[in-house]
């Protein structure tokens, strides 16, 4: 499988924030989740990595050719949408959408009126009259309508009520049907990734904690619970994180065999990615 896009020591500071010495890649044929709290450097990632601002140092390439030397070539062959939208709210969705589709080669008005239609947006409307929401598939009718073989999305369903969620994802999962594509989809509501990820990527202050395959992370750790009494100096060195109340711990481990040797009654359970996330950030040990 060939990777869509690859970045290398990827370098970055904003303020009193860096992204340090960033590296991942995304195999093609995959929706991969990018997943981190707010601030963990998702957004700063995704915007050094499309050139939207300087890097201090790293490689990027996408479909293997480099990013520095291809952008414009490589820009043509990606779909973006952004929590931010960058749109000029005055103009109507139809006079925003000339303007947008003219720097692509590839642009399909066919495809452009079918989501549009799918999406129930009036081309005569003016931006700054839609929604988070609407704004939002509106990005996406957008990202979908020059046949891009990636598609990278930042944040797009954060403040999103369920029903809309869930046919933004609908969408994504067409969209991966045609084969050749990738996804690279930017997000702390992880339960969106439960449903439609095959690969997850976590960044936290700046630095990439993990690379893996959504179903291997999920059968790698367990959720534990039981009786605080059984916490010893030792049995605590098993678990990531650990949070106990007056009725018990909850903790989450990689070393489920350890754990159950040392305490045997405990209840046990497969965790969600945002409690593999928050492990890895760190709780109370």
């Amino acid at each position: 499988m060939n990777d869509i896009l690859t970045v290398n020591g990827l370098n970055k500071s904003y303020g009193d924030f860096y992204l340090r010495d960033v590296t991942f890649s995304l195999p093609e044929g995959c929706i991969t989740g990018f997943i981190g709290v707010n601030g963990a450097g998702k957004t700063t990632t995704l915007r050094a990595i499309l050139g939207l601002t300087t890097k201090l140092s790293g490689n990027i390439q996408f479909f293997g050719l480099d990013f520095d030397k291809n952008e414009k070539q490589i820009k043509d062959r990606i779909g973006v949408v952004l929590d931010d939208g960058c749109f000029y709210e005055e103009l109507s969705l139809s006079e925003m959408k000339s303007i947008i589709s003219s720097a692509y080669t590839s642009w399909s008005e066919q495809d452009f009126k079918r989501y549009m239609d799918m999406f129930s947006l009036d081309p005569k409307q003016k931006i700054n009259t839609l929604s988070k929401g609407m704004k939002m598939k509106y990005a996406l009718a957008l990202a979908l309508s020059h046949n891009a073989e990636l598609l990278i999305m930042d944040e797009p369903t954060s403040g999103l009520d369920p029903l809309i969620r869930s046919q933004l994802l609908k969408t994504l999962i067409e969209y991966m049907k045609n084969g050749g594509k990738g996804v690279f989809f930017s997000t702390h509501i992880t339960s969106d990734l439960d449903k439609i990820a095959d690969t997850l990527i976590m960044i936290d202050n700046g630095r990439i904690i993990f690379q893996e395959e959504k179903d291997t992370l999920l059968d790698t750790y367990r959720i534990v619970k039981g009786d605080s009494q059984s916490l010893t100096t030792d049995v605590r060195k098993l678990f990531l994180s650990i949070s106990e109340t007056d009725f018990g711990f909850t903790g989450l481990t990689k070393q489920i065999s350890e754990v159950r040797s040392c305490i045997p009654d405990v209840l046990i359970e497969r965790p969600t990615i945002e409690d593999i996330m928050l492990g890895n950030i760190g709780g109370e040990k």
